[in-house]
């Protein structure tokens, strides 16, 4: 199966190389470029793209807000693509705003080409992404901002006491492999909890699950 993409950055050249590069791929199209985000939404609806490859900050329209009108399109369009951010700041707020605008990814300008290649599999697969560098910092981050709620609020009653947990170790930053450790069950069983996890929220993917535990109380900044 071929991963329709788009690269959106204000930079022509950046935005160029980045094509190439992933246009180069055996298993990868890129079927177009936007200077801006505004020029995005407008090939976004035309192509249909599986993944938006975009930078956070541009004219006319940022990839913040970009984003929000991709995963919220009138009611005309029902494509919904997934969207890999880029930019050159690990620390900015914009990527707390963009993660809760429904990126499923984010990665740094700096990070290795074969990095970017990867990112974009892991994002058209259904997977969620971030730097290593980021992940715990939002976590963190929305630790710190979500309002006190209680445990039992009404999104966590249909998950499981075992999915609870690895609810948990999810929004504590671990990774499968690690979950699968702490609770002694295997990385499959962890990877088809998160998946159960992810369809009982109602989010889209692992990212947004962090944010939810968060929010519902279920995770604090001083533990569970």
């Amino acid at each position: 199966m071929t991963i329709k993409v788009i690269v959106v950055d204000d930079q022509a050249m950046v935005r160029a190389g980045f094509a190439a590069l992933l246009d180069a791929q055996p298993d990868m199209e890129v079927v177009g470029e936007a200077e801006n985000g505004a020029r995005a939404i407008e090939i976004s609806h035309a192509r249909h793209p599986d993944v938006v490859v975009m930078d956070v900050r541009m004219p006319v329209l940022n990839g913040i807000d970009t984003t929000r009108q991709l995963m919220h399109p009138p009611a005309n369009v029902e494509h919904v693509p997934r969207v890999l951010m880029l930019t050159t700041f690990d620390i900015d707020d914009y990527v707390y705003e963009a993660i809760r605008a429904g990126a499923s990814g984010f990665l740094l300008k700096d990070a290795l080409p074969a990095d970017l290649v990867s990112a974009v599999r892991v994002v058209a697969g259904g997977e969620a992404l971030l730097a290593p560098t980021v992940t715990r910092r939002m976590i963190e981050h929305f630790a710190r901002s979500a309002p006190p709620r209680q445990k039992t609020a009404p999104r966590l009653a249909a998950l499981t006491e075992r999915e609870r947990e690895v609810l948990v170790r999810v929004a504590q930053g671990l990774s499968n492999n690690e979950i699968a450790g702490a609770l002694f069950i295997t990385e499959q069983t962890v990877k088809s909890h998160v998946s159960r996890i992810i369809g009982k929220l109602g989010v889209r993917d692992r990212v947004q699950a962090v944010i939810a535990a968060y929010e519902c109380g279920l995770v604090s900044a001083t533990g569970t």
